[in-house]
């Protein structure tokens, strides 16, 4: 069942992320840990990005703009809904941000309730 949840809350994830973004993590591993949603997602970047990050201001702004961005997501009501209805449970935090260098982004979830 845990497997089977965390697939799904990975899929709308990337559905999310595709939709405010414009294009999905190639990759997201979710793990339920007690109360938190842990996200590991690979392969964010967009082929601009990668290549504005060979300068270091570059890397700044996409640092910036994606962590930014990824914060204003979750200020939409709806989405933070989304969200809570797959996995029964109130988001009460979250906290994002994403190594430009490796393309990884993380977001953990912080919840009402444990999960696993």
């Amino acid at each position: 069942m845990t497997k089977n949840l965390e697939h799904q809350f990975s899929m709308l994830v990337r559905e999310i992320r595709k939709e405010y973004v414009g294009n999905g993590p190639k990759e997201i591993v979710t793990r339920f840990c007690g109360p938190w949603v842990i996200c590991e997602m690979k392969g964010n970047l967009t082929n601009v990005e990668k290549f504005m990050i060979l300068s270091e201001e570059g890397r700044r702004m996409v640092h910036d703009a994606r962590t930014k961005l990824v914060k204003n997501i979750y200020n939409d009501p709806a989405v933070v809904a989304k969200l809570e209805d797959i996995i029964h449970a109130k988001i009460l935090r979250i906290f994002s941000d994403i190594s430009i260098e490796e393309d990884i982004a993380m977001t953990v979830y912080v919840l009402d309730r444990s999960i696993s």
